[in-house]
């Protein structure tokens, strides 16, 4: 069996759309865990489309999801250029190839032919009109006109367009990975262009003599490319190529409803759907990435490794490694994958607890320019203990400020709730306890504290939201005694008696 070679051929169109990510990610996953190559190629035959930005974006967003090139772009091979506008040369002799052999024909067409063609469609009741076995008849093209005229209108500089010849009536049979058998007739099926008057290839073409080139052996794409796969079947049989494997994954649909996940739906619905943070250049309009708003690459890559794809078990955190290990496309679904940013959230939010506090702490300090200040060792207990609570690394900073400076508010609905006419009583006996104590860790804390209330018959229920509040300002957070212990005892006397003075 020949060495398993998948690519990802994205168009410099734009950013990198999270759908595109997840081709990259399920070729990668299926070469790695084959022990195969996973390249990396531009396909910019339609230079009219090309958005500048696009292809370094491409680059340095497969980079930060840690999805590595083995060849192509940024990783040069034997078997290049990556670029098909720069293959442009090596088309034409294939585009010649399909003429000799009576599989394609030169057409003639003007614009206006062919919106006439379409026009007389139409009024025939044709409800897709389309240039077909039956229609090429009938247009300007090498079928209809004689050798002469073909010849006298190429040597004049007449544009035309190369087009496929599709047999008529003749059933094409993909077996697909994912979806089976597919069977379609080629009475359905158009004159798709193959070469432009400018002398480019179209994607059809190009992807085909690429692949084929470049030794694919498995083309893993989205659904969208499925209608075109029985053309691409076609292309590989008349140039008598091997064909490869195809697999066509499933959409990533929108959260509330049916249909394609959109730039739009995340707008609409306030979350990204790009990778990395993009900047239109003509517009200079910004459009949020997952790695500006704070997610790990790993959770990116799990979430999105789950969107059409299970593993057969309950199990859902999979580092890289694991992922290729099992990694199968028996196991990718049919029907599209509905997005869902909460479950996103969560998988943020699993990578996040994985990590111990100093790991947090070097984070924190390389995105917060205040915690470069604060001592290593306090910040990392600080982020161990916090971290259960938080989805983000922000989140660890924002609720974690009280660890840091002195509370200058306090929750005032735990005051109207908690503070009593006789909290200041029960804290002053609670400064009285801890004074006296010469072990301040938490487990003594805890001991003591529940130990005291209970002598005086004290709820905790009554006492602890009321030492909470005039030890950090607020109504909820982590283990008081966990705190106590990290802020060590002085301070937090000092901040009860603050309390008591203010509140009372």
């Amino acid at each position: 069996m020949n060495k398993v070679r998948v690519r990802f051929a994205p168009s410099p169109t734009g950013p990198l759309h999270m759908g595109g990510v997840r081709t990259a990610l399920y070729n990668y996953l299926f070469a790695k865990k084959h022990g195969g190559d996973f390249l990396l190629r531009l396909e910019d035959t339609d230079q009219t489309r090309f958005v500048p930005g696009a292809e370094q974006y491409i680059l340095d967003a497969l980079k930060w999801c840690k999805i590595e090139v083995d060849e192509g772009l940024g990783k040069d091979g034997d078997l290049g250029p990556y670029r098909q506008s720069e293959r442009k040369s090596m088309y034409r002799q294939y585009a010649d190839l399909l003429l000799q052999r009576g599989h394609a024909y030169y057409a003639f067409d003007t614009t206006e032919e062919l919106e006439q063609m379409r026009e007389r469609m139409k009024n025939a009741g044709v409800p897709s009109p389309q240039y077909n076995a039956v229609v090429r008849e009938s247009m300007q093209n090498s079928i209809s006109l004689s050798d002469d005229e073909v010849k006298e209108r190429i040597n004049r500089g007449d544009k035309y367009v190369i087009r496929i010849k599709m047999p008529r009536n003749e059933e094409v049979r993909i077996q697909d990975i994912i979806r089976g058998w597919v069977v379609v007739n080629t009475t359905n099926l158009d004159d798709k262009v193959i070469l432009k008057s400018d002398g480019m290839p179209t994607y059809h073409l190009a992807n085909v003599v690429d692949d084929h080139l470049m030794r694919i052996t498995h083309v893993i794409r989205g659904e969208e490319w499925l209608p075109s796969t029985p053309l691409h079947v076609l292309l590989y049989r008349f140039f008598e190529w091997d064909c490869p494997q195809f697999a066509h994954l499933p959409l990533i649909l929108k959260p509330d409803g049916n249909g394609k996940l959109s730039k739009r739906d995340g707008d609409r619905l306030g979350f990204p759907v790009f990778p990395t943070q993009w900047t239109n250049p003509e517009t200079t309009e910004l459009s949020s990435g997952y790695r500006e708003e704070g997610y790990f690459p790993e959770a990116f890559t799990n979430m999105l490794a789950f969107l059409g794809w299970n593993p057969g078990t309950s199990q859902e955190i999979f580092s890289m490694d694991e992922l290729i290990q099992t990694f199968s496309l028996d196991r990718v679904g049919k029907a599209g994958a509905k997005f869902d940013f909460d479950k996103t959230k969560w998988f943020n939010q699993q990578y996040l607890r994985e990590k111990d506090g100093a790991a947090l702490a070097a984070l924190l300090t390389e995105s917060v320019n205040e915690a470069k200040a604060i001592d290593p060792g306090y910040l990392a207990e600080v982020c161990e203990l916090m971290k259960e609570r938080a989805t983000f690394i922000k989140d660890i900073w924002e609720s974690s400020q009280f660890f840091f400076q002195p509370p200058s508010n306090y929750d005032e609905k735990t005051r109207r709730k908690k503070w009593k006419d006789n909290t200041p009583v029960v804290l002053n006996s609670i400064i009285d306890l801890f004074s006296s104590m010469s072990d301040f860790s938490a487990e003594q804390i805890e001991a003591q504290f529940k130990s005291h209330l209970e002598k005086n018959q004290w709820g905790l229920g009554m006492v602890l939201p009321a030492f909470r509040l005039s030890v950090t300002g607020l109504g909820t957070g982590p283990s008081m005694f966990a705190i106590s212990e990290l802020l060590e005892k002085d301070e937090v006397i000092r901040r009860m008696k603050t309390a008591i003075h203010t509140l009372s």
